[in-house]
C-alpha cells in the first residue's frame, strides 16, 4: 500500500509486540482502608518500606472521607468549623471600642481628604 506508515499502531521501543514480560516487578505489599460507610480501599507499598512510613489514614477517593486500617473502628469525620468571613475574624481581634475608635479615625481622614471635616 503507497503511502502507508509500517509503524503505525506500534510502541516504538517497546520491544516486540504482545512481550509479556517488560522488567523485573517490585515486591510490593497491598495495605486494605476501610472508610465510615464501608468502601475498601486498597493502596500498594513497596515491600521494603518501614511499617511507620505507610500511612495509618487517607482519603477515601470514591467519598472523600478519611480512611483507616481498621475495619472495625474506621476513623470519623471530624465537625468542620463553620466558614467565617473576613469581618468574623476582625470582630474576634477587636473589642466594640477599638472599632469605634478606628472607624472615627477613618472617617475624619475620609472628611478631610473631601474638604468636610469640622474644625473642632
Amino acid at each position: 500500500m503507497p503511502g502507508s506508515n509500517a509503524i503505525r499502531g506500534a510502541r516504538v521501543g517497546s520491544g516486540p509486540m504482545g512481550e509479556k514480560d517488560h522488567g523485573a516487578r517490585a515486591e510490593r505489599i497491598q495495605i486494605s482502608y476501610w472508610d465510615a460507610l464501608g468502601n475498601e480501599t486498597i493502596r500498594y507499598f513497596a515491600a521494603d518500606v518501614s511499617t511507620d512510613e505507610i500511612p495509618e489514614q487517607i482519603d477515601s477517593p470514591t467519598t472523600g472521607l478519611p480512611a483507616g486500617r481498621d475495619r472495625e473502628n474506621p476513623p470519623q469525620l471530624l465537625k468542620n468549623e463553620p466558614y467565617k468571613t473576613h469581618l468574623a475574624y476582625v470582630k474576634e481581634r477587636r473589642t466594640p471600642e477599638e472599632a469605634d475608635e478606628l472607624l472615627e479615625a477613618a472617617l475624619q481622614k475620609l472628611r478631610a481628604r473631601r474638604g468636610t471635616a469640622k474644625s473642632v
